[in-house]
């Protein structure tokens, strides 16, 4: 059951913060772009399909914490420093990415503040929650005081 478990879990990281973190970072050049030419519809639309994909699979990243708990669960490792530490990071990444990275993107595609300020400081905390993200990775392969070696 732990295997399986941790395969869903690792998939779902994958399949789901995989693509928030990439179109997070496509997002602000975008929007400048967007801004940039405000008559190119394409600029726009790819914009809104970036903003898209964030939504969508920030609410599909879900399972992530979910799937992790469980097979921690199983794995009786709870308790573990590095796990804690690994959940608050994620509920720090969960944060940043609903606080500041998605109200910001929808902000700058409903015609709020559109400067450029507003796209290098979008950039800032994506890229915070993309560390954030790196972190835990590092953590869940690391995983100190593992007696398996890695």
């Amino acid at each position: 059951m732990t295997k399986f478990l941790l395969s869903v879990h690792v998939l779902a990281a994958i399949v789901a913060i995989g693509p928030v973190t990439v179109a997070a970072s496509m997002f602000p050049p975008a929007a400048r772009r967007a801004m940039a030419a405000p008559d190119d519809p394409r600029a726009t639309e790819t914009v809104r399909l970036l903003h898209r994909i964030c939504r969508v699979y920030a609410t599909i990243g879900v399972v992530v914490p979910v799937f992790g708990f469980a097979t921690a669960s199983t794995m009786g490792v709870l308790g573990d420093a590095w796990l804690i530490v690994s959940i608050a990071l994620t509920a720090l990444a969960a944060l940043v990415l609903v606080a500041l990275v998605l109200p910001r993107q929808s902000a700058l595609l409903e015609g709020g503040d559109g400067s450029r300020e507003a796209t290098v400081r979008l950039a800032m905390f994506t890229g915070v929650f993309n560390l954030l993200w790196a972190a835990v990775t590092v953590l869940m392969i690391v995983r100190p005081g593992s007696t398996t070696g890695a």
